[in-house]
């Protein structure tokens, strides 16, 4: 569950979601357009760099309120809690 805490937040992540989206169509132009290869990278890592930030954005959230939660539950649901957040900074790290 994606738990983000207010619908202005929910709102700012949905807006960069799409200009991601926007970017990556803008992407598919350029190839189709023939576009200098350098000029489709640069591109390329702006959206590696965006979904990055995306990505960093969901796993604060995910500390700040599932972790959180989990701690005050205690026991194998905080242990479950960690070593999913740990796996989820893993797969980031490794992207």
């Amino acid at each position: 569950m994606i738990v983000v805490t207010t619908g202005t937040e929910r709102d700012a992540l949905l807006h960069r979601l799409h200009r991601i989206e926007g970017q990556v169509r803008g992407i598919g132009r350029m190839v189709e357009e023939q576009a200098y290869c350098i000029d489709v990278l640069t591109q390329v890592s702006a959206v590696s760099r965006a979904l990055q930030s995306v990505g960093l954005l969901l796993l604060d959230e995910h500390l700040h309120h599932c972790l959180a939660e989990a701690a005050q539950a205690g026991g194998e649901v905080h242990e479950e809690k960690v070593q999913e957040a740990s796996a989820a900074i893993a797969r980031l790290v490794r992207s």
